[in-house]
């Protein structure tokens, strides 16, 4: 049984996943600093949203480590780049994507593109101790004891 204590923070990773970046807004700077946005005006521009919010999630982004600062110019002018933790969700972003594409595929959609081959990429995945693709067989999810 889920409870409030369980299904928040707690002991979840999910939920505490979420809690860093369960936005949709968040998740799609991530996605524009993987496809190599960097600078506030490219995500302003390409994400249409308002500045007040951009400028709240970049600095949310950054202070949970998944976007870090550098100054590109003599002025003030900062961009944000990607961290291990930003470059590790990239196969989280793949996957949502994926699942995009089999249950909202209404009309034209982006895809993902391997850059050496040109191939549409058709992401799966993989236990790593058993090989076994993940939806395939039965998983329990474990929650520790307080």
């Amino acid at each position: 049984m889920i409870t409030e204590n369980n299904s928040t923070t707690g002991a979840c990773p999910i939920a505490r996943s979420l809690a860093v970046f369960g936005d949709a807004w968040s998740l799609l700077i991530l996605r524009d600093a993987h496809a190599g946005l960097t600078r506030f005006d490219q995500f302003r521009k390409h994400l249409g949203i308002v500045p007040t919010m951009l400028t709240r999630r970049l600095a949310s982004l950054t202070q949970e480590g998944l976007l870090e600062k550098h100054r590109y110019s003599e002025t003030t002018r900062e961009e944000y780049r990607l961290t291990d933790a930003g470059r590790d969700l990239l196969p989280v972003l793949v996957m949502l994507g994926e699942w995009g594409r089999r249950h909202r595929c209404e009309g034209r959609l982006s895809r993902m593109l391997d850059v050496a081959t040109g191939a549409e990429v058709k992401p799966v995945v993989i236990d790593e101790v058993t090989g076994a693709r993940i939806g395939t067989r039965p998983l329990r999810l474990e929650i520790p004891d307080d």
